[in-house]
């Protein structure tokens, strides 16, 4: 019998669905879509090399659309090599200048993000944008954001409150269906996860477009991947959110990693390789940090969705060892291996990490066979 799906806290929202055109990879957002994950590069865009090379990077490590930033005229005259050539989706993402947008849809961008609040004049020239959009087949993202909201909005509300995000995004995309143009998504973001959530939670609650879950300037990596894990995990556990950025003040690889983990710990995405190990305590009897830290090391690239349990003492290490795929209940200078919940072998301390490099990479053989896919990954 075929296993269930594992489960999942809450039902996606419905909400229409819009694509992000690529000649092999394309993606869609929003309906019964997966939910996606972005990132946005970090080189100069007018660098075609240099943006291509760091799109390839961002696409081996799992990210499925790209953000390429366009503030000058050099930047837009690369866009369509850019967008030509990338592995994945590109989004142009424009402020300042309208004409821009008219070049990311000429360049062939698979999709335009436009922040209302920071366009001259952006209102005047929706009609416009809409019917090149249209004509293109081209999605447009509605990107509000804390920092740049309306003045209007602003005089108004005294802050950025959600309120005020909910009201400049809907107002934008209600300009757009003046025009009988639809295919949106829509961003709301704060650098606070409560505000950014209630802003979220209002929106859903009053439109149907796909979301765009980000948390902006979130910070360092730690501080970051905090915040966005707190408001991505409540946002999408009732069900929120069709698209994800995680924005990290480090390289744009890692905002994809934690962008993965938070949707493979909803169950939104097939886990991958969890590695699962104690937090160590007084009863532990060998060096648990460097063993969890070994094995993750040694499995590093490793594709399939294998659970390995590194453990350090006889209390919960038997239970969690056996529970898993793979795993080891450590003490007293050794450690026994368990594989599929069964001991096959006890092994000094010292061939701990070995062994369980070896074993994982045997499980990962027979389950290519059964798939008949790669099961690492090699960049």
């Amino acid at each position: 019998m075929p296993s269930a799906p594992p489960p999942v806290v809450a039902p996606r929202r419905k909400t229409r669905q819009i694509l992000l055109r690529h000649d092999k990879h394309p993606v869609y957002v929003g309906g019964d879509a997966p939910v996606s994950v972005q990132s946005m590069t970090t080189t100069v865009t007018a660098d075609v090399n240099a943006t291509l090379q760091q799109i390839a990077e961002l696409t081996a490590a799992g990210c499925q659309v790209v953000r390429v930033a366009v503030p000058s005229q050099d930047d837009a005259e690369a866009l369509p090599a850019i967008a030509k050539k990338s592995g994945i989706p590109v989004v142009a993402d424009i402020h300042f200048q309208p004409k821009y947008v008219f070049a990311a849809l000429d360049a062939g961008c698979a999709g335009v993000r436009v922040n209302p609040g920071n366009i001259k004049a952006f209102d005047d020239r929706v009609g416009e944008i809409a019917k090149a959009a249209k004509d293109c087949g081209t999605p447009i993202r509605i990107g509000v954001n804390a920092g740049s909201l309306d003045k209007r909005l602003m005089e108004k509300y005294g802050k950025a409150t959600p309120e005020a995000l909910v009201e400049s995004a809907l107002w934008e995309a209600s300009l757009f269906e003046e025009h009988d143009f639809r295919d949106i998504k829509i961003s709301v973001k704060h650098h606070d996860p409560v505000v950014m959530m209630q802003a979220y939670m209002q929106l859903a609650e009053q439109c149907d477009y796909p979301l765009h879950l980000g948390v902006t300037e979130a910070g360092p990596t730690f501080q970051g991947t905090i915040k966005s894990s707190v408001a991505f995990g409540g946002l999408l556990s009732r069900g929120i959110g069709d698209t994800i950025r995680v924005s990290l003040s480090a390289p744009p690889i890692e905002e994809v990693r934690v962008g993965l983990q938070i949707l493979e710990s909803l169950n939104l995405r097939e886990r991958g390789l969890e590695i699962v190990s104690c937090p160590s305590c007084g009863r532990a009897q060998v060096d648990v940090y460097t063993l969890a830290e070994q094995v993750t090391a040694g499995l590093e690239g490793m594709e399939v969705p294998l659970r390995v349990a590194v453990m350090g003492c006889v209390v919960n290490g038997p239970g969690e060892a056996r529970d898993a795929d793979l795993g080891v209940a450590s003490g007293n200078g050794k450690g026994q291996i368990f594989v599929k919940g069964e001991v096959i072998k006890t092994v000094p301390e010292s061939q701990i990490v070995e062994t369980l490099i070896e074993e994982a990479m045997r499980l990962a053989e027979q389950m290519e066979g059964e798939t008949g896919e790669p099961v690492v990954e090699t960049v």
